[in-house]
């Protein structure tokens, strides 16, 4: 029964996004486990308040993610 847990900063991603990172994950598990496994894949979005989540000792913020997202689609 795999479960996985995906961490992300709250106000990054809509609900819908959660949703297609749920749906394509499950997908990556029954892509190597087997479609039998998809009933029992368990994924979990854990939301972590903006400003408490660090790299390198500075807080990240959904700004700051949001930012780095829009650079990368440049």
């Amino acid at each position: 029964m795999p479960l996985v847990d995906i961490h992300v900063i709250k106000d990054v991603f809509s609900s819908m996004q959660k949703r297609e990172l749920i749906e394509r994950v499950t997908d990556a598990v029954v892509s190597v486990e087997g479609e039998n496994l998809r009933g029992v894949t368990w994924v979990k979005i854990h939301e972590v308040n903006s400003g408490e989540w660090a790299i390198g000792g500075k807080p990240l913020t959904s700004d700051d993610v949001h930012a780095l997202a829009k650079r990368g689609a440049a």
